[in-house]
Parts: structure tokens; C-alpha cells; sequence
């Protein structure tokens, strides 16, 4: 297109936005009138997109950081021809595809936005995976706004791509200086914005942002550069093109008052169609998603092994049977032992640092690519990512996260080392499969079957060596659990166990059929799904169900277990041994009975619950 047409195609997009948000009721038009003239250079000259193949591997990506300016997202499909005009006016209706924030419902959506800060360190690990994996040319641009440059994620992200010379990733930013409340930090003070991304490494480039010339020329500038990614700052004015709201504050999130009147000044709805480029059709094919069936470790009975130890065999064992599994850790890959897959695989290892946001985030872009992610760091450390892990539920993304160092039986280190809340964070998370194995044997088992779920997939992983209980040939299906000890109806009541806490609860288990108490125990390695048929049945035959668990009372295993129970079947007695307290360094059997979660405890607390409640 020629430069006169650009702008002519930024004002329709202007007027769709306006449209989509005044059909509406509701949106954020302001914030896509000032990336238009931006979103139209990009479209029209820059973006290689095949829209008839979404999955064509030689796609350029398009990432909107900025969500809430959607309505020009949508508004870009329509000037491709993805979407009609019919279907743009369904914005934010029940039912249709053109939500309030993207979501890949649509095609054309790799991952879904509106939680500011994610943008970027998502493109980055497409942009990772374009360069190491496909290695295939195509680019990657991301799309936000200058308020979220004050999200921290945002510079993890910054430096990552620097560091990794990320040449094929360029970042726009939106500078149209007012945020939600008022002005942005650096208002429009293009120059503030560069030092900083100078400083890590970037190339940038300042820019009107209503200027299509100059715009058109910066994507160029950016597409030449190598060795660096590219960052484009574009003052803009936010509703650009209205009188009433232009570079006004008060607008933010609202649709346009007298929107009529706005579409007649930008000048009326237009039907400009653009014919975006398409990628070259000789970008190769992925590898094979599987060659073999990989050749799990296998782990003696009787012996001693960290289930941290067993992950870190277990997967560098599935990297050598699929090209398209591959690791990330957050520079703590001795104690996770994903040192092991780096070292097999070092061509499919990510290095993220200490950046647990960009760790996940990198995952997640990584997956859209169709690879399969194993990102680990310790558990505790993982609630700093927590809201890229829900933001992962919300794209539909496949990831898998492993979190070491569980619980207080880390010993030593201290409650800042303990992750004690994070059965209760991936828990929560819509669609998320949790995991929490006891041995070296159901570990790799486990770990080999989480390559083939869904959703965000969770292993909690354990620091001291356990001894081996299972076989190498046994089985442990995702929803299952494992009965270790019971005497049929003899039994009096039912230990129920994950991690640690099943070699205690075998322990107290001994300890209770010296003293005539039969007990059940059950491994529940499953938290979620869980296995509320063996949970029932136990309950039935014992009439109650003692939980134990080395995490907070809180949304971890008693929780699984008592929700087994709110369909409305008969609950049994249930009772919950937990982290209540605040611990502090001391030895890993110190830290076990010092929270009231060892064997001796166990035993203690199922005599007084047969004394007590369970015998008339």
C-alpha cells in the first residue's frame, strides 16, 4: 500500500474499534485509536501470515500484549478478511469468539493477553524457539503499551532477549502517555524508555507513531538489525482522531459517548481489504512429536533416591525418545537435576535465571510452537509466577511445571526455601492435572505421563533421598492412587499420604498393628484428578480418613481429599495433619515432628481418633 492508503487503512481501523465498543456497550477504543496507524504498517507491509493456516510454520507471530485493546486486534481481521463485519459487532457478546481480551478461540490467537506484563516474555520464548528449535525465519512482534513497561516481568523479559541476542523479536510500544487513572510514568518521553532498553542491550528506535512513513521505515530499521532485538517507540496519542477524547484523560475503558459522531470525524466506515504476506511455502515441517517410547530409569526396591533425582533422569531419558520435549530451569538446575536433560540435550535446555515469570512465560511461548516445556524451579519460588501459570490456563497452553524443595522436610534452609502454599496454587488453576509422587519409580513414571495431558500439568518434587517402595514395572495412572497397607474390614481408620508423608504414614501404620490398630493407607500420588472411588471405599470401610500432608492446611491434600466428599455421597469422620506453624531451620526429622506430620505424630493422632470417634 501505498503511504496515503496506510493511512487511510489506520482510520478504518479507528472507526472498526469504535464500532465494535459502541455494539458493545463496553470496551476500550481509546487504546486502539493510538496503535492504529502502528497496527496498519505492521499488517500491511511487515507481517508475514498465512490466516488460511494458523499452523503454518513459517507464521510470523503477533503477540497484543496490550489486551484491552482488542477491538483494533479484531479490527485487523477484518481488514485481512478473517473475520466479517457481521461478526466484529459480536464483540463481548455471550458466545462469540471476539471476547473482551484475546483468547485463542481464535485461530489466529496464539496465547491469550490482557494481563499486562506478559506479552513480551511470552514472545521471547517464541522467539527462543524460532531461533533454537525451528530455526526458521520467521519473526515475532509484540505489541504494548507504555504502562506496562512498569511491570517487572517486562524487563526479565528485556534481558533475557538481549542476552540471547533475540535479533528476530521486535517489541512495540505504544507510548500514547495516559494509563487506566492518568498519566504513565514517562508520559511521552520517547528517550526515557530507550536508555533503559539501551542499557540491556536493545536496538531502538523513536518514532511518531502516527507517521506511517517514519513507522514503515522503523519496522525496516528493525527486520535489518542483527545480534539485538528491536525495540520500537512510537509517540502516540490516545484516541487519536476525535477531538472529544484525544490525548484526554477519563476515556480509558469506555466506549465513545457520541460514537456517530467520532466514525463521521475520522471519516465514515471504509471496506479497505489487505492481502497480508505469506510466509514462504518451502519453511520445512516440524520433527516427529515422538520417535520411541522412552526408556524410563529404573530404581531398585530398598534403595534410596530423591524424587527430584528420579525427575531429572526421567527426563533427560524422554528427551532422548522425543525431539519435541524440552527443559527450562531457573539457574537451580543442580537441585532440580535438570542438569541431567542439559547435559544429554543441551541443544533443547533453556537457561532462564532467577526470573521465575520469564521461566514460565518462555514455556508457554515455547508450547505454541508445538513443543512440549518442563520448566522447574523450587516450589516456593513458583508463586512469583503465579499469575502466568493462570494466564496459561486462560491461553489453553500445555505446559509442564515442576517445583523442588517441597515442604518443610527440606530441613535447614528455612521457611523462604519451603514451598508450603503450591499444591494449593496449581490446585486452583482451571484444567490443571497435580502431582505429587513419593519414589524414585512413580516419579519417572509420572513425569513420562504428564508429556501427554492437557493443561497445566504440576510435579511437586521432594530434596532428601526416599527409599524406593515400587517396583520399576508398576503402574500409576493420572487420577489414580496406590492402597499400601489394609486388613479388609479390620481396618480401623485410613491414612491418607502423598510425598513424605507416605514413608510416615507406612512407618506409623507398623507402629499401629503393634498396638492392635489396623489401619488403610493410601498413596493419593494423584491430587488432582483425584481418586475419589478408592476414597470412598475406604471411607465406607473404615469411617474415617486421616490426611497428611507437608504443606499448609490450605487448598493442598486434606482439601483434595474433603472435596471428594462435596457431591453430596455420605462424608466419613475426617481429620488433617498439616503444616500449621511457621517453621524454622532445623533438620528434615526435626522440621517432620516439629509439624506434627511425622510417623510418631501419625500414630498418635489415629489411636486418639479410634479412642475417641471411631470406637462407640
Amino acid at each position: 500500500m501505498r503511504y496515503e492508503e496506510l493511512t487511510d487503512l489506520a482510520q478504518q481501523l479507528r472507526v472498526d474499534a469504535v464500532r465494535a465498543a459502541d455494539a458493545a456497550g463496553s470496551g476500550h477504543p481509546t487504546s486502539s485509536m493510538s496503535a492504529a496507524d502502528l497496527a496498519a504498517v505492521l499488517l500491511a507491509h511487515h507481517l508475514r501470515y498465512d490466516f488460511d493456516r494458523p499452523d503454518h510454520p513459517g507464521n510470523d507471530r503477533f503477540v497484543l500484549s496490550k489486551g484491552h485493546a482488542s477491538p483494533l486486534l479484531y479490527a485487523m481481521y477484518k481488514a485481512a478478511g478473517a473475520v466479517d463485519d457481521d461478526e466484529l459487532l459480536t464483540f463481548r457478546e455471550l458466545g462469540s469468539r471476539l471476547e473482551g481480551h484475546p483468547t485463542p478461540r481464535l485461530p489466529w490467537v496464539d496465547v491469550a493477553t490482557g494481563s499486562l506484563g506478559q506479552g513480551l516474555p511470552v514472545g521471547v520464548g517464541m522467539a527462543l524457539a524460532g531461533k533454537r528449535l525451528d530455526r526458521l525465519p520467521y519473526r515475532v512482534y509484540v505489541l504494548c503499551g507504555d504502562s506496562e513497561m512498569a511491570e517487572g516481568s517486562v524487563w526479565e523479559a528485556v534481558e533475557h532477549a538481549a542476552y540471547n541476542h533475540l535479533d528476530n523479536l521486535t517489541l512495540v510500544v505504544d507510548v500514547n502517555r495516559l494509563g487506566q487513572r492518568g498519566p504513565t510514568r514517562h508520559e511521552h518521553d520517547l528517550t526515557a524508555y530507550a536508555r533503559r532498553l539501551d542499557a540491556f542491550g536493545w536496538h531502538t528506535v523513536e518514532v511518531d507513531g502516527h507517521d506511517v512513513e517514519a513507522v514503515d521505515r522503523a519496522f525496516a530499521e528493525a527486520r535489518s538489525t542483527v545480534r539485538q532485538p528491536t525495540a520500537i517507540l512510537a509517540a502516540t496519542r490516545k484516541g487519536r482522531g476525535v477531538a472529544a477524547v484525544e490525548d484526554l484523560g477519563g476515556f480509558h475503558g469506555k466506549p465513545l459517548k457520541d460514537a456517530e459522531d467520532a466514525i463521521v470525524e475520522l471519516g465514515g466506515p471504509r471496506s479497505l481489504h489487505v492481502d497480508v504476506q505469506r510466509p514462504p511455502d518451502d519453511a520445512p515441517a516440524r520433527r516427529p512429536a515422538r520417535a520411541r517410547a522412552p526408556e524410563l530409569p529404573r530404581f531398585e526396591q530398598g534403595d534410596s533416591v530423591a524424587t527430584r533425582t528420579a525427575y531429572g533422569h526421567a527426563l533427560e531419558a524422554l528427551g532422548s525418545a522425543r525431539g519435541d520435549v524440552v527443559a527450562l530451569d531457573a539457574e537451580v538446575g543442580d537441585s532440580t537435576r535438570t542438569e541431567f536433560f542439559a547435559k544429554a540435550h543441551p541443544d533443547r535446555y533453556f537457561e532462564c535465571y532467577i526470573a521465575e515469570q520469564q521461566l514460565v512465560a518462555a514455556a508457554v511461548g515455547i508450547q505454541t510452537r508445538g513443543y512440549v516445556p518442563y520448566a522447574s524451579s523450587f516450589a516456593a519460588f513458583l508463586t512469583r509466577a503465579h499469575d502466568f501459570v493462570r494466564m496459561a490456563a486462560v491461553s489453553r497452553a500445555g505446559i509442564n511445571v515442576i517445583g523442588s524443595h517441597s515442604g518443610v522436610s527440606i530441613g535447614q534452609d528455612g521457611p523462604s526455601q519451603m514451598g508450603l502454599e503450591d499444591l494449593a496454587m496449581f490446585r486452583s488453576v482451571h484444567g490443571s492435572t497435580v502431582l505429587h509422587p513419593c519414589d524414585a519409580n512413580q516419579t519417572a513414571k509420572l513425569v513420562a505421563a504428564m508429556a501427554d495431558l492437557e493443561g497445566v500439568r504440576y510435579l511437586r518434587t521432594s530434596r532428601g533421598d526416599a527409599p524406593v517402595i515400587y517396583g520399576p514395572d508398576e503402574e500409576f495412572p493420572v487420577g489414580g492412587s496406590k492402597v499400601l497397607r489394609s486388613h479388609g474390614d479390620d481396618d480401623r481408620a485410613t491414612i491418607v499420604a502423598a510425598g513424605v508423608t507416605v514413608h510416615e504414614a507406612l512407618k506409623a501404620a507398623d507402629a499401629l498393628a503393634d498396638h492392635g490398630i489396623p489401619v488403610r493407607v493410601i498413596d493419593l500420588y494423584s491430587l488432582k484428578p483425584v481418586d475419589a472411588d478408592t476414597l470412598d471405599d475406604a471411607a465406607g470401610a473404615t469411617g474415617c480418613l486421616l490426611t497428611v500432608e507437608d504443606h499448609h492446611p490450605e487448598g493442598g491434600l486434606g482439601d483434595a481429599v474433603a472435596e471428594a466428599f462435596s457431591d453430596g455421597r455420605p462424608a466419613p469422620r475426617l481429620a488433617r495433619l498439616a503444616v500449621r506453624g511457621m517453621p524454622a531451620s532445623a533438620t528434615p526429622e526435626e522440621q517432620l515432628r516439629k509439624a506434627g506430620i511425622d510417623a510418631q505424630s501419625i500414630t498418635a493422632a489415629v489411636q486418639l481418633l479410634v479412642e475417641r470417634v471411631v470406637t462407640p
